[in-house]
């Protein structure tokens, strides 16, 4: 890894060199993909690729931090400590990553410890300018060449944050349709973390209408989900329990 890390700084400073007065200032642009990622039982890994479309080479730090919500919905975000294996949930490999302009390079997300109970995570993806502490196997001569050719017009660059659910190794599906006075509430009797799909309302008497635009939620463990009811409207949305998708149809 530290070899084509070496090999894409070196192939960096020479582009550099090689256009010192670009009329536009050089940056790069980094994409992750989907938002959200889910590892499935007996799943141990995720891998995640990270593009970068921009005009410059993008040093990349992964940070990972575990979700953890409270009985009343309020969660934390914890650090993930990565230097004590057996303690760490979530892991990526490699943790710093060197994007060419206009390339992607990929990391593994290694899933470790207990899966008795559904985890989450927080991994962002943060471009930054290497520092001396860093492990990018840079010389001082690139560090100094890098930070001057994005000196001209970055000053802030932007990361991208995505939501890891790790589900438990004995996942359990129960999802319960509740009707009160004024609500059709679904409520997540199971142990992991259900997705409602494709929810959008639409006209109760008029099928030909245009719905509403579609949601997506994460219905987590012990959680409800309300829906207010009405004689003129329905809900239609999909729930997905893993591997199967059913069309549900809320009513009046």
């Amino acid at each position: 890894m530290k070899r084509l890390m070496t090999a894409l700084a070196v192939a960096m400073t020479m582009a550099m060199s090689a256009s010192p007065h670009s009329a536009q200032a050089a940056a790069p642009n980094i994409h992750v993909g989907a938002m959200y990622e889910y590892a499935e039982p007996g799943k141990g890994a995720l891998l995640k690729r990270v593009r970068n479309t921009g005009n410059a080479t993008a040093f990349v730090r992964v940070q990972i931090s575990e979700v953890r919500y409270a009985a009343d919905g309020s969660h934390q975000e914890i650090p993930v400590d990565t230097a004590d294996g057996s303690q760490a949930g979530l892991v990526a490999s490699p943790s710093r990553m060197i994007v060419p302009a206009q390339g992607q390079q990929a990391t593994r997300l290694l899933v470790q410890g207990d899966r008795s109970s559904e985890r989450y995570y927080r991994v962002r993806f943060v471009p930054v300018l290497p520092q001396s502490e860093d492990e990018f196997a840079l010389t001082d001569a690139q560090r100094d060449d890098y930070r001057k050719e994005l000196s001209a017009g970055v000053n802030v660059l932007t990361g991208y944050g995505v939501f890891v659910i790790v589900h438990p190794d004995q996942a359990r599906y129960d999802v319960q349709t509740e009707t009160t006075g004024e609500h059709v509430q679904l409520r997540n009797a199971g142990n992991t973390t259900v997705l409602l799909d494709d929810v959008r309302q639409c006209s109760a008497a008029d099928k030909t209408a245009k719905c509403s635009p579609t949601r997506k939620i994460h219905l987590l463990p012990e959680r409800t989900e309300r829906f207010p009811r009405s004689a003129e409207h329905v809900h239609r949305l999909q729930i997905v329990e893993g591997d199967s998708r059913k069309d549900v149809l809320l009513s009046p």
